[in-house]
């Protein structure tokens, strides 16, 4: 097909503008890898912008020798791997329940859910609820209230309700029971949006650090995201303390700092192309069926 001029002028302005959003999104992280290996003179002296000046392996050499940052790692995948798992779980038997024809009240039951998305009862009577439950101060304080998301339930059930009821029907006239055709039909045939759900749930889980500033106040029980902002705050507080002319503890490197967020953030990348092609279609697949 011949292209007018026209067409040919609004992709090039599309490039452009994409190519201009993209390099506004990577020029930061590129920023902030520069001045992980940078020496502190150079980052004081702002010499620093996309490349390191003063190449040193400090800042990382500090990162993984601080045990705390270390544990917190641990605590932080732990908590991914489990809270994924869970996550999981419960929005699959949610999901596949709320897909089921004869299951009578679905579309109440599926309304009340979907409340839940525009009324949120806000900070207090979360951390109350979960004071009350003596979940406070405890890993499971960060995974059993967010087990279920009901964005994510949605898509999920969307997709399962796309299953032909032909293969319900026949399976049933095998013999099978709920849990083995969910087991063996449903959930083979839902793998890129099952690769979906873990990813948003994974992703969720290793960045949100707001919950964990409520619910734990054990520095052995901190995850990764919100040692990090503890750090920020920190030097936030040094700095203006020392502006004002008070003695402050010795205020962490930006070098630290900014291979503290690189620490934090490179994992959950690598993590991502590897499932990019099953998240798009997983994606595509939960918003068109049903």
């Amino acid at each position: 097909m011949i292209r007018n001029p026209v067409d040919r002028v609004i992709d090039s302005l599309v490039i452009v503008f994409i190519g201009l959003f993209a390099l506004f999104c990577v020029v930061p992280m590129i920023h902030i890898f520069a001045l992980s290996f940078s020496g502190n003179r150079a980052i004081m002296s702002g010499e620093v912008f996309l490349w390191p000046v003063e190449w040193n392996f400090h800042a990382y050499s500090a990162v993984f020798g601080d045990i705390s940052m270390m544990r917190s790692l641990v605590l932080t995948v732990i908590l991914v791997v489990v809270y994924t798992a869970v996550a999981l779980v419960m929005t699959i038997m949610a999901a596949y329940a709320l897909s089921r024809r004869n299951f009578k009240g679905r579309n109440v039951m599926f309304g009340l859910i979907v409340v839940t998305m525009f009324f949120n009862p806000g900070i207090i009577p979360n951390y109350m609820l979960v004071k009350e439950v003596g979940l406070l101060n405890s890993p499971l304080s960060l995974i059993l209230p967010l087990m279920i998301n009901a964005f994510l339930l949605i898509i999920m059930r969307t997709s399962f309700s796309g299953v032909p009821h032909e293969l319900e029907d026949s399976a049933w006239m095998d013999g099978c029971g709920h849990f083995r055709f969910l087991l063996q039909v449903v959930l083979p045939l839902q793998l890129p949006i099952l690769a979906t759900i873990g990813l948003y749930s994974a992703v969720d889980r290793w960045n949100m650090f707001q919950d964990a500033l409520f619910y734990i106040n054990d520095k052995n029980l901190y995850p990764l995201q919100l040692k990090l902002y503890q750090m920020v705050i920190n030097s936030q507080v040094n700095d203006a303390t020392a502006q004002e002319g008070f003695n402050a503890a010795t205020p962490i490197p930006q070098s630290i700092q900014s291979a503290s967020i690189m620490f934090a953030t490179v994992p959950i990348l690598l993590v991502y192309p590897w499932l990019q092609k099953y998240f798009i279609s997983g994606m595509l697949q939960g918003a068109v069926k049903g």
